[in-house]
């Protein structure tokens, strides 16, 4: 491990005397490091700093309790919810419910078919329109897209990589039914904002929260300051059982609709009611969540406090700051730890030198999502498709390949957004989280020499 330089402290009393000393050029970055240049980067040929053992612990989380319950559950030939009202997945849904404070909960085969079961529930379909991010996970799109709606994208704020709301309120129409905001990398959109459009406009709003389990903003669990909140089990997430979601709200009667849609359209009395797919979680599913659930509250608290000594370390670090957050975020599920790179910062390097150099450090930062929405194949075939162009006039759909530019979201994807993996590697120890500083601070010291590799 490279021994730090300099700590923030001492980094801060170090500009404050230059500045004072009037010893900073206009448009001149301070060194971060007193010895700037001192050490050779690893990417050419110096020592890393993490020089073998990985970040973080594995996963998905196993361990003995995972196991011994899908044996269980193997053994029990209840594999399916609907064999038993105490199965394992009915079980995890009360379990969970009360670890969300939420009134209700809905498993689901996954994040995105929580989604649609949202969006389906709502009542939203052909016709109508969803404003949501153009920097998600496809499902947000996908679960617009099953329901025949029309996804709008609207801008990110950059240094959040979060919906902006001013952008929001300027894609609203008559057809706009819902707003979904994406509670990315884990940490809380702009609630409070949001929810002021939605009351000004008459919206629903469903929280992609897919990445943000326990997550809190303003004295609330994140999804349920909407009408309904939705949570995936992927096996890279927070809490996995390989696939899996849920949906969560405190409207009774709306959460049992969400369990009818989920269920092909049949209700908890077995009538069959509406129309839905069948999107129901399978009981080994179920299994594995209920396995891990009982220390999940506690690696939340784990990643939230190495996610917030990141957060400290780093906010006085020139070209290298931590995703914004607003008002009133409290803690967050922190799925990626995010920073926005500024290139000028670092010599010039873009970002793609910068990721190689700390990556040769032994720090897995890397960027994230390629290409926002409004980049990619969908919005061309949905165009094409018969039922769009019955549902929607020829107008319409052109204003809407024409609303597809996002600057902020490309400068985001191609330039700024570099992340750590969270769910293993932000349960790592405080030394640990103290290589990653260091990793980064070292390509910063030495950022001269980015322009040879």
């Amino acid at each position: 491990m490279i021994k730090k330089k300099i700590n923030r402290r001492k980094f801060i009393s170090t500009l404050s005397a230059g500045t004072a000393a009037g010893a900073i050029s206009p448009g001149i970055l301070p060194p971060f490091y007193i010895n700037s240049g001192s050490n050779t980067l690893a990417a050419m040929g110096g020592t890393p700093v993490v020089p073998s053992a990985k970040i973080g612990v594995d996963w998905p989380y196993i361990d003995e309790n995972v196991v011994n319950s899908v044996v269980e559950t193997t053994k029990s030939g209840i594999w399916s919810r609907i064999q038993s009202r105490n199965g394992k997945v009915p079980t995890f849904e009360g379990v969970f419910a009360e670890m969300m404070n939420a009134g209700y909960c809905v498993a689901t085969g996954s994040g995105t078919q929580a989604l649609s079961t949202a969006v389906f529930a709502l009542g939203i379909g052909p016709g109508d329109e969803v404003i949501t991010s153009p920097y998600s996970d496809f499902g947000t799109i996908s679960s617009i897209l099953t329901c025949r709606a029309l996804p709008v994208l609207a801008d990110l704020d950059p240094e959040s990589f979060q919906l902006d709301p001013k952008k929001v309120e300027k894609k609203i129409n008559a057809n706009t039914k819902a707003i979904m905001p994406v509670h990315i990398s884990g940490l809380p959109a702009n609630m409070e904002e949001i929810m002021e459009l939605a009351e000004k406009y008459n919206l629903k709003v469903i929280e992609d929260a897919c990445q943000a389990p326990f997550s809190r903003y303003q004295g609330q669990e994140i999804g349920l300051i909407g009408d309904l909140g939705c949570i995936s089990f992927q096996a890279s997430k927070a809490i996995a059982c390989g696939e899996g979601g849920a949906v969560i709200g405190n409207d009774k009667e709306l959460m049992e609709e969400c369990y009818t849609i989920q269920n092909r359209g049949s209700s908890r009395q077995g009538k069959n009611e509406t129309i839905g797919p069948k999107y129901r979680m399978n009981e080994f599913e179920g299994a594995v969540l209920m396995g891990q659930i009982k220390g999940a509250k506690e690696r939340f608290y784990t990643r939230d406090k190495n996610a917030t000594f990141l957060n400290d370390q780093f906010k006085d670090l020139p070209g290298a700051k931590p995703q914004k957050q607003y008002d009133g975020t409290e803690s967050g599920s922190y799925y990626r730890y995010a920073l926005s790179y500024n290139q000028e910062a670092f010599n010039g390097a873009d970002r793609s030198k910068f990721l190689k150099a700390v990556v040769a450090e032994g720090i897995p930062l890397s960027s994230y999502i390629r290409n926002g929405f409004h980049r990619e194949p969908w919005v061309d075939h949905v165009l094409g498709l018969k039922e769009y162009q019955t549902m929607y006039s020829s107008e319409r759909l052109m204003e809407f390949k024409e609303s597809m530019d996002m600057p902020n979201c490309d400068k985001v994807t191609d330039e700024t957004h570099v992340s750590l993996w969270g769910s293993g590697i932000l349960l790592g120890s405080q030394e640990e989280m103290q290589m990653i500083v260091d990793g980064v601070m070292k390509v910063y010291e030495n950022r001269h020499q980015l322009k040879d590799l």
